[in-house]
């Protein structure tokens, strides 16, 4: 059995989807020209790349461990009539114990990608100790003093909670309930706000409505279509990248890899197309009033259309890097992230950013205003969260209890300016390994009280 270049870069492709790396895989994609292949992406299961990666450690597991192979593909017909990607491993590769008697499959041992490559016998190297993940549970006295002050020397009052999939929560199959009607990856999907309605996005250019009930029944999807549009570049896919909804559920906006922005009703027809991204979108939001939309993109811009007549309010040019997220602030002001490691505050009118947030050693991947739009969270590739105020320039809180790269958050609607104002404002994070034995992930939150402003 043999793999192509295509069908390699394809997996590597598919495992930067999986594991969250969105616009790195949007980069090697159109660089590999995956797009252009003839692989179905539907019959590629999850974690493939994982999965050859672990068949060939297995194998080289045996290989490498001193004493004799009981068995192989050259002198085992009944094992070579098997493609290496579909073969047993029982069949594969076994050994023996001294007496002849076969060594069970769980006492093989378990090599890391270095060493697989490595010379050595297992014998030879150093052992190493398993470390088992925990949940815990922090709290400010036990964080580092320096993580719990700001540029200023103030005393942070924050607790952190952190959870792991040993805190994971089982559901009876009963109460989950699986939407299957996507061709391809679903990438994003958001509830609308009368609650019964949930949008998706997926790589096979399409957006799903589903109306749900109560008790988790679904009829068919709506499906929305993203055809070609003219004047928007064909070079790209449509994959469906992100979606919201406006604030009283009646109109959907949805982004897409060839760089347009598409307004759909609540029932699924198209309503119109916005066409000014030369790459693809990331990013978009409604304004609370309804009257305009944000984009951001991999042109590194940002884009304030005017809903009524589809045209562009005005365009902001701030960013060095793609613009990776976007969020209003109010109804003429919003924040913009950008792998260039910045946050810049935007505002109508304006020809420069009223504010620049400075602080983060690596790309900024969401940004999310609190109820009472005075607190911006961000999150980023240098495993930490930060809170900004517009009262100062530098970070109010720095959060990096994480240990790898933080996608996405969310506040609680709690707290000032919510319709909870007695809750505790919380703030949750997002953290997602994929490991050999399949998705890990990682999430905490954050009780924010007592902020000195």
């Amino acid at each position: 059995m043999s793999i192509t270049s295509d069908e390699v870069n394809f997996l590597i492709y598919r495992y930067l989807l999986e594991s969250g790396f969105q616009h790195t895989a949007f980069t090697f994609g159109l660089e590999s020209h995956v797009h252009q292949t003839s692989i179905n992406g539907t019959l590629v299961p999850p974690g493939a790349l994982i999965t050859v990666m672990q068949k060939g450690l297995q194998v080289w597991s045996c290989i490498m461990s001193e004493g004799p192979l009981f068995a192989s593909w050259p002198l085992y017909p009944q094992v070579s009539e098997y493609p290496l990607s579909l073969m047993p491993l029982s069949l594969a590769i076994r050994k023996q114990n001294t007496d002849g008697s076969l060594l069970d499959e769980k006492d093989i041992p378990h090599l890391s990608l270095v060493d697989a490559v490595m010379h050595a016998p297992l014998s030879t190297r150093p052992s190493k100790t398993k470390m088992e993940s925990t949940a815990s549970l922090q709290t400010a006295s036990d964080v580092p003093e320096d993580t719990r002050k700001n540029d200023g020397g103030e005393p942070m009052d924050v607790e952190r909670h952190m959870s792991s999939a040993a805190a994971a929560v089982d559901f009876h199959p009963s109460k989950v309930s699986i939407l299957q009607g996507h061709q391809s990856e679903v990438f994003t999907c958001a509830w609308s706000p009368t609650g019964d309605t949930l949008v998706s996005g997926s790589g096979d250019s399409t957006a799903c409505l589903w109306k749900l009930t109560q008790d988790g029944s679904h009829d068919q999807p709506i499906v929305l279509p993203h055809e070609p549009v003219g004047g928007a570049s064909q070079e790209f896919s449509r994959d469906v990248t992100t979606v919201h909804w406006n604030l009283d559920g009646t109109l959907l906006a949805t982004g897409s890899y060839d760089g347009v922005a598409r307004l759909w009703t609540s029932e699924g027809e198209l309503k119109t197309s916005l066409v000014h991204h030369t790459g693809p979108i990331f990013a978009l939001k409604w304004n609370a009033k309804g009257n305009y939309i944000v984009t951001g993109g991999v042109d590194k811009t940002a884009v304030v259309w005017d809903v009524q007549s589809g045209e562009v309010k005005q365009q902001f040019s701030h960013h060095k890097a793609p613009t990776l997220d976007v969020d209003w602030q109010n109804n003429s002001s919003f924040a913009s992230c950008s792998t260039d490691k910045l946050i810049h505050v935007c505002r109508l009118g304006a020809d420069r950013p009223i504010r620049t947030f400075q602080g983060h050693k690596n790309g900024v991947n969401a940004i999310k205003w609190d109820p009472s739009a005075t607190l911006l969270a961000s999150c980023s590739d240098d495993h930490t969260a930060k809170i900004w105020s517009m009262k100062q320039e530098s970070w109010l809180h720095n959060l990096h209890e994480h240990s790898g790269d933080i996608y996405t958050l969310q506040w609680s609607p709690t707290g000032p300016g919510s319709s909870n104002p007695s809750a505790n404002l919380m703030l949750a994070t997002y953290v997602m390994f994929l490991t050999t034995n399949g998705n890990y992930v990682q999430a905490s939150h954050f009780i924010v009280g007592g902020v000195v402003l």
